[in-house]
């Protein structure tokens, strides 16, 4: 019987830090065990040979040039299946507080008088600009996640993301409400999956995960309230991991 070839799998990154493809490198033994099921052939993290045959796209980062358009469509023309990996690149993450001001201001503040000599647009996440087949969120990836999202890969099954939000985890792991400790959380908005990670680890939820479909904007109200927290003050809070559909619908929600 013919040995079955193994799926060929390329990280790629636009703007972002690097973080999220960092994350694979310290899974250690368990990514050992992966490349036992995947032939990773472009990862410049940890290889410096380059492929451009490959079956998945692993995507860091947000687009947020016209050369990003241009150069993610080729990689999705490539690929048979393309994951949004982290939350630049699924909700635009840090990258989307460039929206908040017109354009211009932005590139002003950002290049100086080299402006005029940068090429830039708003920051996207991938899905604005093409077919995403998977999502792995977090800012960085939660190592479960990353492992239970290949694996639906590799048996070619969708990832349904939790529809959520992230207190009901807390819940579950017993954690003492941040609110409690009189400091504002996103947990009752966000998009849990992560296992209430940063609560775990005596954080609070920052919605690096981008917010639940349909949040309960009243019982949210009514937790600001019985904690003398008012919806501004939240808002505040969520401007580190703006997405463009999150943080306009959570203004909208909210205020």
């Amino acid at each position: 019987m013919k040995k079955r070839s193994k799926p060929k799998v390329a990280f790629f990154d636009f703007t972002d830090c690097e973080g999220c493809q960092l994350q694979i490198t310290n899974m250690g033994d368990t990514l050992l065990e992966l490349t036992e099921l995947f032939d990773i052939v472009n990862f410049r993290e940890i290889m410096s040979e380059k492929s451009d045959d490959y079956d998945i796209a692993v995507v860091e980062g947000s687009i947020s040039t016209d050369n990003d358009i241009k150069r993610i469509k080729g990689i999705r023309e490539r690929a048979k299946i393309l994951v949004a990996f982290g939350s630049c690149a699924t909700i635009a993450g840090v990258n989307g507080i460039k929206n908040r001001a017109p354009l211009e201001l932005a590139r002003q503040r950002v290049y100086g008088d080299k402006a005029d000599t940068v090429n830039t647009i708003k920051a996207m996440p991938l899905d604005e600009v093409v077919k995403v087949d998977y999502y792995i969120l977090n800012c960085p990836p939660y190592v479960p996640e990353i492992i239970a999202v290949f694996k639906s890969i590799l048996i070619g099954k969708p990832y349904p993301l939790p529809n959520y939000a992230v207190c009901v985890e807390c819940k579950m792991n017993e954690n003492v409400c941040r609110y409690e400790k009189d400091e504002e959380c996103m947990g009752p908005v966000t998009r849990a999956g992560c296992n209430s990670w940063c609560i775990n680890n005596g954080n609070r939820c920052y919605a690096c995960r981008g917010l639940v479909e349909n949040p309960a904007a009243d019982g949210a109200k009514d937790i600001f309230l019985k904690y003398g927290f008012k919806a501004e003050d939240i808002l505040k809070h969520f401007t580190l991991y703006n997405d463009p559909q999150g943080e306009k619908k959570y203004d909208r929600e909210f205020k």
